[in-house]
């Protein structure tokens, strides 16, 4: 672990198809990581994406030493996104790993709020729509329906008190990362983010909640699906029932 003076901090931020947001998305970024206590980077992590994301986020990193790409040859699912992106992060000795989503559906101003937390002390910062102060802006009644509800199954099932458990922006203390079994991990979408943070809770890990307000995309296509949907729902018995049996270790 690198002294306070020498912390630094990486946002993954996963792309499939993203081009018309991911430059906008590195300039909001950039201006965030500026208000930060302690140097911050980003990784993109492009799926192969046909509309030229990719090339687009190349030429980004060109332009900016902070911006890096990882290149994956196919869209494999935002859980196998975010894991790569983990293990490089965790190979490049960075010591708070964020996640968050390239559409603008998470505000890139609330970066330095997520690592000052994790500097204070938590292990996992998640930036929750359902915790005092939290929201969403621009849903259907169907789509809110679905991500509470999505959230107190989960909570039911795993008895966790943690509000949002189907967040995507996060920030993780690298400890955590080092001791949840990475190739273990296998689930995608809402069902990914329940995982790891199930998983860090298992640990023993300190897991803190920040008020955010989520946006819908504006620009672009959504990558909800009913599949995505659907696997949450079987992921989540799945994990009480594996953690029950102590396949997924304690500390």
């Amino acid at each position: 672990m690198s002294s306070a003076a020498t912390e630094r901090f990486v946002v993954c931020v996963p792309t499939y198809n993203e081009r018309e947001n991911l430059e906008r998305m590195i300039e909001a970024i950039g201006a965030a990581r500026e208000r930060a206590t302690i140097p911050g980077d980003v990784l993109v992590i492009d799926d192969g994406s046909p509309d030229g994301t990719g090339e687009i986020a190349d030429r980004l990193a060109a332009e900016h030493d902070w911006v890096h790409v990882l290149h994956r040859s196919a869209k494999e699912g935002l859980g196998r996104a975010y894991l790569a992106g983990f293990r490089w992060a965790l190979d490049q000795g960075y010591d708070y790993i964020c996640e968050m989503d390239c559409d603008f559906s998470h505000d890139p101003g609330r970066l330095p709020d997520l690592v000052a937390t994790a500097q204070r002390g938590a292990d996992l910062v998640i930036g929750s729509r359902y915790t005092r102060g939290g929201g969403v802006r621009d849903w259907s009644l169907a789509r809110r329906v679905i991500s509470r509800g999505g959230c107190l199954y989960a909570q039911a099932f795993l008895q966790l008190g943690i509000r949002d458990l189907t967040g995507g922006f996060k920030c993780f203390r690298r400890a955590v990362l080092e001791a949840i079994d990475l190739d273990d991990v296998t689930a995608e979408g809402y069902a990914f983010q329940i995982e790891m943070t199930y998983r860090t809770s298992l640990l023993g890990f300190r897991i803190e909640e920040v008020p955010i307000t989520f946006t819908d995309r504006v620009a672009g296509g959504s990558k909800m699906s009913r599949r995505i949907v659907a696997e949450a729902s079987w992921r989540v018995p799945s994990l009480r029932v594996r953690a029950l049996r102590h396949e997924l270790p304690k500390r």
